[in-house]
């Protein structure tokens, strides 16, 4: 039986993590991203139009922040694992 996402969830007396992108503004005038690492950083709504590349363990992967993400993590939208394909060898 797995854990309901009701029980993953952050308490809400913490509040949503997030980290502190000191540039925040200048990225959303200049449209440069911001590299991060932090996976587990909520999105919030100041957040929306900025681009961010965001750390997937091996390479950084874009992310454009739209207001539908908003309340979600950063490393749900950068996919950590590749899509397994079995094929058969070619002398077969």
């Amino acid at each position: 039986m797995k854990p309901s996402a009701l029980l993953l969830r952050r308490s809400t007396w913490k509040g949503p993590y997030f980290t502190a992108f000191p540039s925040l503004t200048n990225a959303l005038k200049t449209s440069t991203p911001i590299y991060t690492k932090s996976r587990a950083c909520t999105i919030l709504p100041n957040f929306v139009g900025i681009k961010f590349m965001v750390h997937n363990g091996q390479h950084y992967l874009p992310v454009q922040v739209t207001e539908e993400m908003v309340g979600h993590k950063l490393g749900e939208f950068s996919v950590t694992r590749k899509k397994f394909s079995y094929r058969q060898t070619k002398n077969r």
